[in-house]
């Protein structure tokens, strides 16, 4: 015999129950009894994602899922440990899931647009899932025109080289010229830089360049690496002339290099590290000097300011094979005041010393160095160490 003052509890203990199983339920889809754990592996953050949108049937990480409010009419989400659950709901979870998804909204991403990981900026892992979603970039290619179509012309933000003042740049990217140039006035004939796509390299930078949709954009200038900081408003538009360059050195490395694989990786490429150290001069007893440093694969540039268009300096980092070397700390006989934490490197030619602030900032720097030197040289590098040994 139950009274009805037990009604309440009853329910509420069902109502317990019924969310438990649910639960449960969810997590085995979660861990992949019925679909993969993770709606794009590379882009969630690791570990299993806890998060989940109830309109798309994917899973997502906690970050990825504040993205996906940002097209709150397309996508829901909910915690799935957290939150309340329907039973149809569940049942959606269940029929569709990550490898569905995957398969209708990736059917046909162009090989050189970059899927970003979880490690990019928010502006790619946004618009990734904006062309994904929204827009269905990749279920219908002739969205895809903006930056497949070879040529792409617009205006961007530029930072001024001296004055540090963004002002509006005309920008033309052509493959038929195999350059990207850009144009001081909007009626201007000749381009005020011509940068040829093979030496052309871009990374977003929001944070060093203090603009959220910031395009940092390198090419060679008389074997020197010239910068170009940009960006757009909109960031849809910024990520458009990101794969546009994407796209041109693709199909650019397609006709230097016939029958080649794994073009991808060398489209554009992040800097391996970047922050300050200090240095000091060739004969080592000149003061030492805060210096901003940039790892581009084996090129060490260093600047006076992370903004700046030019590098104070290059030092080539070759292989172990070469006579290449890293060690910690500085010789005894280091003259000045400078940082604690020591590192030198030892070419056939010199030493190098640089000095960092932190133990922790010198272990970073150190295995970075020590990543390039234990990696034997391809023959292209070979010719780069030769320019580097031929500059004035």
């Amino acid at each position: 015999h139950i009274t009805l003052s037990w009604l309440p509890c009853i329910k509420a203990t069902l109502h317990a129950n019924i969310l438990s199983h649910i639960r449960v339920f969810l997590g085995k889809i979660l861990t992949g009894s019925y679909t993969i754990s993770c709606y794009s592996r590379a882009v969630c953050l690791p570990g299993d994602p806890e998060w989940a949108s109830y309109t798309l049937g994917v899973f997502v990480c906690q970050s990825c899922s504040g993205l996906h409010r940002n097209i709150s009419q397309i996508s829901k989400v909910k915690s799935v440990l957290l939150d309340p659950w329907s039973d149809a709901e569940v049942e959606f979870m269940a029929s569709n899931g990550n490898n569905a998804a995957k398969a209708k909204y990736e059917q046909k991403v162009p090989v050189f647009y970059y899927r970003p990981t979880h490690t990019d900026c928010q502006l790619l892992r946004e618009q990734w899932i904006r062309a994904r979603y929204e827009r269905k970039e990749f279920v219908c290619v002739e969205r895809q025109e903006p930056y497949s179509a070879g040529y792409r012309e617009g205006f961007l933000w530029k930072r001024g080289r001296d004055n540090g003042q963004f002002l509006s740049r005309k920008c033309i990217l052509s493959e038929r010229d195999g350059a990207l140039k850009y144009y001081n006035k909007h009626d201007a004939r000749e381009p005020k830089a011509l940068m040829k796509i093979h030496t052309l390299n871009a990374s977003f930078q929001p944070g060093k360049i203090g603009q959220p949709h910031g395009l940092q954009v390198t090419y060679l200038k008389d074997n020197s690496t010239r910068n170009i900081f940009v960006y757009h408003k909109d960031g849809k538009e910024m990520v458009d002339w990101f794969n546009a360059i994407r796209a041109a050195r693709f199909h650019y490395l397609q006709v230097a290099f016939p029958g080649a694989h794994h073009l991808v990786p060398k489209l554009t490429r992040n800097y391996i590290k970047e922050g300050y150290m200090e240095k000091t001069g060739p004969k080592h007893t000149e003061g030492f000097k805060k210096r901003w440093f940039s790892m581009d694969d084996r090129r060490l540039m260093y600047f006076k300011d992370p903004l700046d268009a030019y590098a104070r300096g290059e030092v080539f980092i070759g292989s172990k094979e070469n006579s290449y070397i890293v060690l910690p700390g500085l010789p005894p006989s280091t003259q000045g005041y400078h940082w604690q934490f020591g590192i030198t490197i030892v070419t056939p030619d010199r030493k190098f010393l640089f000095t960092c602030e932190t133990e922790e900032e010198q272990q970073d720097w150190m295995a970075a160095f020590q990543g390039l030197v234990n990696r034997p040289m391809l023959p292209q590098e070979y010719a780069v160490e030769a320019h580097f040994k031929h500059k004035p």
